[in-house]
């Protein structure tokens, strides 16, 4: 059954549909107000802080997903021009460090004026493209920092396909 399916004729809150979601997935969340929650969501390299909020007043409904990077300071800079690199690739939301958190993030923001609803699938897509888009972009990262790469050979990582079967 699709996720929309169990909504039939419901006028959810965004917030309500994202528990739904979590509850479906089974991921380990905290319901922070009426408008706002929290996730931990397990990928392949880490798992993911994910928090939604909702905004009535600009009527959007805004997502953070964070996971920790410690770089040290003479990486910055080059961390900063990957990080131009990887988000001219980024379709949907964008990457951003914040150094004093020490945490490398992902944020999108899904605008719905004119009292638009955002349906199950909308919500669920826009938090696997989150999770999917640090997944893809973490070893970058990681070879940028860690492993002395510059952001161009670290980039053909996450974006090279591969080709030929296991």
């Amino acid at each position: 059954m699709a996720l929309s399916e169990q909504f039939l004729q419901e006028d959810l809150h965004p917030i309500d549909i994202v528990e739904h979601i979590a509850e479906h997935h089974d991921w380990d969340f905290d319901r922070i107000g009426d408008d706002q929650i929290a996730m931990a969501v397990e990928g392949q390299w880490r798992t993911y802080s994910i928090t939604l909020a909702w905004s009535g007043y600009d009527e959007t409904l805004r997502m953070v997903c964070t996971f920790e990077m410690e770089p040290p300071e003479d990486k910055l800079p080059v961390l900063y021009h990957m990080l131009n690199d990887v988000n001219d690739h980024c379709w949907a939301g964008a990457f951003t460090y914040w150094a004093e958190q020490k945490l490398m993030v992902y944020r999108y923001g899904l605008v719905m004026a004119g009292g638009q609803d955002a349906s199950p699938e909308q919500i669920n897509t826009m938090i696997n493209a989150a999770v999917m888009s640090a997944e893809r972009y973490y070893p970058a990262f990681q070879l940028v920092v860690w492993g002395d790469k510059t952001p161009q050979d670290a980039l053909q990582v996450a974006i090279a396909e591969a080709y030929g079967r296991a």
